[in-house]
């Protein structure tokens, strides 16, 4: 039940996620729109997710993980009923959270907004909303996978939910390229009535509850978890002595962050944000039909090939993800990453020579498979790693943080990218790819495996270093 809400949630977002790449000839032919109106509007949901980042944290620590999770689902449904008759509003401000509604009625809002969008400014309104809930939605799922899962399959269940995120977008990239824009907004916004159905039944987080002192729903939920027959007290004992001991040293703010002793948290979280964004992650899943048709491949096998290979490799990697380790994986699929943008680029290189013209479409899409199948490999595990690597007492701090430092490099390469491909498009790809290296270097010298550690040894871990 738990990993079916989950699932819902993410299959939404990565409706989101993969909107713009089959829509975008259909909106610029039907709105009239010029490369720099569609690079805002595949742009501006990173600044809608800018907003959402700073507060995203700060949320989840105060109002628990559950009642922001019910309060995202509540407002998909009740958001149908506001777009059409406003006065549901008031009765949603007392139903659920009001500060909490007032950002998901924007969740679900965009998809309509978009759906019935007469002109640019209307497509920016309701990409923008998205982006609100997304990038608040995109911190809370990792935190509470990792604090509801046992040590031994949270990796594994990280990478079920990317299996949901890479189905999503693979659909959808199947999807927009047969029905309109406008029906494929709709579609984005039918998920959310099943899942609030489902939400009311999901438990809150366990440690959540024993930061806030209440112990008696920590072990009655973290029973709940793990089964009626199954024996908590080791685990409760130490989440309840792990968390005493960081409430006893104090539940720190964004200014404490920059302490000694969180410094390489910090910067692992800060810069794998950075790497997953430059590698050029943006410009492959929102402009993938630009790529395609620039590099003379048609969108339909285009988008239906790489549907099919991103699948495969994300089951792939729900069998390796706690076997092979989060680090070694993360390294390889980085890899990947390099040469996908190595063999795009190489195609636009070969495109004008005449030798290798009828040859170059086929390496740009090999290109483009390599890029976004290793991009399934390894995209969930970030996220993973961001929620083991901190404390509880500064998660919500560092959640918010990393999540604006992702969500500012993703405005600046979705927004930067359709122009640098006029620059030059070998140019571009070819910077991914050296991008992509250098946090390959990263990874060696500053990431460590987290893989079967629990989050309480993982800390003192992260601690320890930097005493």
């Amino acid at each position: 039940m738990l990993m079916l809400v989950e699932n819902m949630h993410l299959f939404s977002i990565s409706l989101q996620i993969g909107y713009s790449a089959p829509v975008e000839f259909g909106i610029r032919k039907d709105l009239g729109l010029s490369v720099a109106e569609f690079a805002v509007f595949v742009s501006i949901w990173s600044v809608g997710g800018l907003a959402g980042a700073a507060v995203s944290g700060w949320i989840t620590d105060i109002i628990g993980r559950k009642r922001v999770r019910l309060s995202l689902f509540g407002c998909y449904f009740l958001s149908f009923y506001h777009f059409f008759y406003s006065h549901l509003l008031i009765f949603g401000f007392f139903l659920f959270e009001q500060t909490m509604l007032v950002i998901d009625v924007f969740y679900i809002t965009g998809w309509l907004v978009i759906a019935f969008a007469k002109g640019a400014w209307q497509l920016d309104l309701g990409r923008l909303l998205l982006g609100l809930g997304e990038s608040i939605n995109s911190y809370l799922s990792p935190i509470y996978v990792a604090e509801i899962a046992p040590k031994y399959i949270r990796g594994g269940a990280f990478s079920v939910t990317q299996l949901t995120v890479i189905f999503g977008i693979a659909l959808t990239f199947v999807i927009g390229s047969i029905i309109n824009w406008r029906m494929l907004a709709i579609i984005g916004a039918i998920p959310g009535v099943a899942q609030l159905i489902v939400a009311f039944f999901i438990p809150e987080s366990p440690r959540w509850l024993a930061k806030i002192g209440r112990v008696d729903e920590f072990k009655t939920t973290l029973q709940r978890l793990r089964g009626k027959k199954a024996d908590i007290s080791e685990e409760a004992k130490e989440i309840k002595e792990s968390i005493d001991v960081f409430n006893y040293i104090s539940n720190d703010g964004i200014l404490d962050l920059f302490q000694r002793k969180y410094a390489r948290s910090l910067t692992i979280g800060i810069g794998l944000m950075i790497f997953e964004q430059i590698c050029g992650l943006s410009a492959y899943t929102l402009y993938t039909g630009s790529i395609f048709v620039s590099a003379g491949i048609s969108t339909t096998v285009g988008f239906g090939t790489v549907a099919v290979f991103e699948i495969v490799v994300t089951l792939m990697t729900m069998m390796l993800v706690d076997k092979s380790g989060r680090r070694l994986l993360l390294m390889v699929a980085w890899a990947g990453l390099t040469f996908g943008s190595f063999l795009t680029g190489l195609s636009y290189f070969l495109k004008d020579i005449h030798w290798f013209k009828d040859f170059t479409p086929k390496l740009a899409l090999i290109g483009v498979m390599v890029f976004l199948g290793s991009y399934s490999l390894g995209s969930s595990i970030p996220w993973i790693i961001i929620s083991e690597i901190f404390p509880i007492n500064i998660k919500g701090s560092a959640g918010s943080i990393c999540n604006v430092t992702f969500s500012v490099c993703s405005l600046i390469c979705s927004y930067s990218f359709q122009f640098m491909l006029d620059w030059s498009s070998t140019g571009t790809f070819f910077i991914f790819a050296v991008v992509s290296s250098f946090g390959i270097l990263f990874l060696a010298t500053l990431v460590p495996e987290t893989k079967g550690r629990t989050l309480e040894e993982i800390n003192a871990l992260m601690t320890d270093s930097f005493q």
